[in-house]
């Protein structure tokens, strides 16, 4: 892998011609692109179909059918279809957070998925349409559920082992889940998380009535068993038969609801669909990740979002991978446990998100390098903008300077990548996501809605993609409002820029950039900035009201370890932000803090930074991966001279 230097803080990365050799990835992959449907089409062709479909596609802004008339199954496509060469491989290589190991084959894995089927739907009586919540630890019982339920036409609802009570509740009674599938407990940094006392609260608070609760024993914790509604998993699937014929769908009709946060405070049930969805879970898992069929293949998303659907779940058992999956932190027992894992099972695909990278730069490089992971041939970032320090990073350390890197920039809502350089085609430049994939149609455009050939604007998909959302459940208004409304096409909610080369660099979330004295400023322009500063190992940036600037910037900054906080260090990095950026860019004041607060999915909370700034009262925390860590950065901000002064005028 070679690296050409384009600017002082860019550079050009091109896979090894060895890579691109073996790659498995058609070089004419963009010009069969060029006929939008009939490349959808020859993607959908590489699924198993019940019947036909007689249109690719029917158009009725905002509301796309995908493969009218066609009928097919998701569970069959990610199992059944494999079984004739495939039974015997690996399909899930799994291990606990106390170090128990599983290896469960394609064979194994659907006698487990017919036997829950047939639970779920004769003993049960759950139908095709009725929805499930899954609220459960990583373990392989979540995968064997979420296929279960896509087998007998059930739609199934998984939501993040570490929502509160409150947050479960109110996703049970806007999808109107009648079953509820739980574990007696999960492990997260040697403490035992009581999952099913938390669905029993949330019951009680829910409006809406739960009749049974599906319980897999795996802690051995004690918990509140009520007789009559609560099901032992284990007991429910012991004598079920090991085949079930799986449920004929339509190809619009809804796989899975998946809530995402919304700008109101209520969550958005985001809905997809079976033939769509599958479609492009299966083409971009091959595509973007180089997938083979001797790779072992991690993502380190909880299920819980929509990373674990589409290439935890979906993508990668549609390609018959062999996935890795793990209970627990990459810090627990110690830094190193991520190293460690792929050391032990020889994973040669790691995919993971920016916040954890920067992590593992400010805990050191000794924690990776006391490892062999020599067996790492691609490496892939999802969830935010990655800085372009953090990428080098990552390439060189974790990389050792051979992996390729796909930075992936996509939605709840869009299902799957939209955008990413796939490396076996094209260079890649630290900090950008890349091209759209072949199939996609991306623009940057400006405030009323023109396209913009280089600099910034308003990220945009511009025609309809099979894995598309088809609406937010039971809120149609919503759905149109939030999407459609600004644009013709779909707006994604993100700023970004383009290049020459037609490389988009995402710098995210329109209500992230900041308007400091008229200048619109990516709050990932001075977070870069800050983190490509010796000593940065993480670092958020918010906006707050300025009387002449209308706002500024306060930073929120993670040293690396041995690298201690005070107010030469705090001065040299506003310094050294103005040389980077400009004068404009400068943070009025840097807030030194041990971590941040961020969701169990690394992704960093600024509503929650924005409210502290802002003295207001910061909601719940219990989704937050350390919810103390609030309070720790509002006593740092009450010792800033900044905010002193602001308490006494």
């Amino acid at each position: 892998m070679s690296i050409d230097t384009l600017s002082t803080d860019q550079y050009r990365v091109t896979a090894s011609d060895k890579f691109k050799d073996q790659s498995p990835v058609s070089q004419t992959l963009y010009e069969e692109a060029s006929d939008r449907l009939k490349f959808w089409e020859k993607q959908a062709q590489q699924l198993h179909w019940h019947c036909p479909w007689n249109t690719t596609l029917e158009w009725n802004r905002p509301v796309a059918t995908w493969f009218k008339n066609g009928r097919l199954n998701a569970s069959e496509n990610c199992l059944d279809v494999h079984l004739q060469d495939h039974g015997t491989k690996v399909a899930i290589i799994w291990e606990g957070e106390n170090g128990t190991q599983r290896r469960i084959s394609y064979q194994q894995l659907t006698d487990e998925v017919c036997q829950f089927a047939h639970a779920l739907k004769n003993q049960l009586n759950v139908q095709k349409g009725d929805r499930v919540t899954l609220y459960m630890p990583m373990i392989p019982e979540l995968v064997v559920a979420v296929l279960a339920c896509a087998r007998i036409g059930a739609i199934h609802s998984v939501v993040f082992g570490g929502f509160s009570v409150d947050s479960l509740a109110d996703r049970i009674d806007d999808s109107e889940s009648n079953i509820i599938i739980t574990a007696d407990g999960g492990f997260r940094r040697g403490h035992c998380l009581p999952l099913k006392d938390t669905v029993d609260q949330a019951i009680e608070k829910a409006n809406h009535s739960v009749s049974k609760v599906v319980v897999v024993t795996y802690a051995q914790n004690k918990i509140h068993w009520e007789a009559g509604r609560d099901l032992n998993y284990h007991d429910l699937i012991k004598e079920a038969p090991t085949t079930l014929a799986p449920e004929s769908m339509d190809s619009e009709d809804p796989l899975f609801i998946l809530y995402t946060s919304g700008t109101t405070g209520k969550p958005k049930g985001i809905v997809h669909t079976t033939g769509g969805y599958l479609t492009h879970a299966k083409y971009s898992t091959k595509t973007v990740f180089d997938l083979q069929d001797n790779d072992i293949y991690w993502c380190t998303a909880d299920v819980g979002w929509i990373t674990g659907h589409t290439y935890l779940i979906y993508g990668p058992l549609a390609n018959a991978a062999t996935v890795f999956m793990m209970e627990g932190t990459p810090d627990f027992p110690d830094k190193d446990r991520f190293w460690e894992m792929i050391d032990r099972h020889k994973v040669t695909i790691f995919y993971t998100a920016p916040t954890a990278i920067r992590s593992f730069m400010k805990w050191g490089d000794d924690y990776v390098t006391r490892h062999d992971i020599s067996s790492l041939r691609l490496l892939g970032t999802v969830g935010e903008p990655i800085n372009p320090e953090a990428w080098q990073w990552y390439h060189r350390v974790v990389g050792k300077s051979k992996c390729p890197i796909v930075d992936t920039w996509w939605q709840t809502e869009t299902g799957g990548i939209m955008i990413s350089n796939i490396p076996a085609l094209n260079d890649m430049k630290p900090g950008c996501a890349g091209l759209p994939l072949p199939g996609i149609s991306a623009a940057i455009l400006d405030n009323d809605g023109q396209p913009v050939s280089e600099g910034g604007g308003l990220l945009s998909l511009t025609e309809p993609w099979p894995s598309m959302l088809r609406g937010i459940w039971g809120d149609e208004a919503r759905f149109k409002e939030t999407y459609w409304d600004r644009f013709p096409t779909y707006f994604a909610g993100d700023g970004a820029t383009i290049d020459d080369d037609g490389y988009i660099m995402v710098l995210g979330r329109v209500d992230d950039v900041l308007n400091v004295a008229g200048h619109r400023i990516g709050t990932m322009e001075v977070e870069s900035a800050l983190v490509a500063c010796d000593g940065v190992a993480e670092a958020a940036v918010v906006g707050i009201a300025d009387d002449i600037k209308f706002q500024a910037i306060l930073a929120f900054v993670i040293l690396k370890e041995g690298v201690f906080p005070d107010a030469d260090t705090e001065t040299q990095l506003i310094q050294n932000v103005g040389r980077q950026i400009g004068a404009i860019a400068k943070p009025k004041g840097i807030i030194f803090v041990p971590d941040l607060p961020k969701t169990r999915s690394g992704k960093i909370m600024r509503r929650v930074l924005k409210q502290l700034a802002a003295h207001e009262t910061v909601g719940d925390t219990t989704t937050l991966a350390s919810p103390d860590i609030v309070n720790i950065i509002q006593d740092n901000m009450t010792s800033h001279p900044l905010f002193q002064v602001k308490s006494t005028s």
